[in-house]
């Protein structure tokens, strides 16, 4: 089967101490996120690695949801591991200890079929691995890409490289910042478009987020929410609304991007509120739907 979506990244266990509790090793990283939040709207395949300790019933999950595991791999170590703490109003988190297991020598192979996937979803993993992925990939027709500030300190040679191969960079406000060197988020915004993507999609927390190109502005306030659960996956599941809309609508033209706005917006909410994956595993298309015409309902 070749997906209509390929998501590359990270699958993990998650340990969070937050104000509405507590879990160990719960399943997440950046591509589970990803990948379950893509399937509601389009067949998604994960290209991603775990350890002999990845429990079945997260793998059954996955399939569950309508993911393809054909990039899956399971390898002999333990599954990358990652712990934090939230403040009280979970704005902030502190890292208490990340162990990378078997993630640390990922090298993502794609299976045969998933090269000629219409559209790919880079998650923030090494750059010179989001490389190594598009060279894999045959004539992808929308790249989105995501970083960390790690990789913009430590790999921003590389990541530039893979910066100027994709058609939308994904980043939060300090990223983008530390990227640019621009106080503004705009002008930083301006600035990565120049970098070679034709799309510069800046994510505010709680704020919302705001979508730049040469041609437009677009701008989503976030789902109202007095305080989340748990925020560790939000903004990977905002992706995931974004390249969901994409690859269903089969363009990336300006309403196609207001829907996904909108989209990205209330799914990324729905996996706020509850820990890790719990809601976002068990929210169906027509529950976003009503969500999104709630959201609409909401703005000016």
């Amino acid at each position: 089967m070749t997906p209509e979506i390929v998501v590359v990244g990270s699958v993990a266990f998650d340990s969070i101490q937050a104000p509405a509790g507590s879990r160990e090793k719960m399943l997440g990283g950046s591509a589970s996120y990803a990948a379950a939040g893509a399937a509601l709207f389009a067949p998604t395949g994960l290209v991603a690695v775990v350890g002999e300790d990845f429990p079945q019933e997260y793998v059954d999950s996955f399939a569950r949801a309508g993911v393809d595991l054909a990039g899956f791999e399971r390898a002999a170590g333990e599954t990358f591991h990652w712990s934090g703490t939230y403040t009280d109003d979970m704005n902030d988190r502190t890292t208490n200890f990340t162990k990378l297991g078997v993630f640390e020598s990922f090298s993502p192979r794609l299976p045969e079929a998933y090269r000629d996937a219409p559209c790919l979803a880079l998650g923030n993993i090494a750059p010179a691995l989001q490389l190594e992925v598009l060279s894999q990939m045959r004539a992808p027709k929308f790249v989105m890409l995501d970083t960390m500030n790690l990789w913009i300190a430590n790999a921003k040679e590389d990541l530039l490289k893979a910066v100027a191969k994709s058609d939308m960079v994904v980043i939060n406000e300090h990223e983008i910042r530390e990227l640019t060197g621009k106080d503004s988020l705009v002008a930083g915004a301006k600035e990565l478009l120049g970098m070679g993507p034709a799309y510069a999609l800046v994510k505010k927390g709680e704020h919302g987020a705001f979508l730049l190109t040469n041609d437009y502005f677009l701008a989503a306030p976030a789902w109202p929410m007095a305080l989340p659960v748990d925020s560790t996956g939000a903004g990977d599941t905002f992706s995931a609304g974004i390249i969901g809309t994409v690859a269903a609508a089969g363009n990336a033209d300006k309403d196609t991007l207001r829907r996904a706005m909108a989209n990205a917006t209330c799914l990324a909410s729905f996996a706020c509120e509850a820990f890790g994956l719990e809601k976002l595993f068990a929210v169906t298309r027509e529950d976003l739907d009503a969500r999104v015409e709630a959201y609409r309902d909401m703005l000016p």
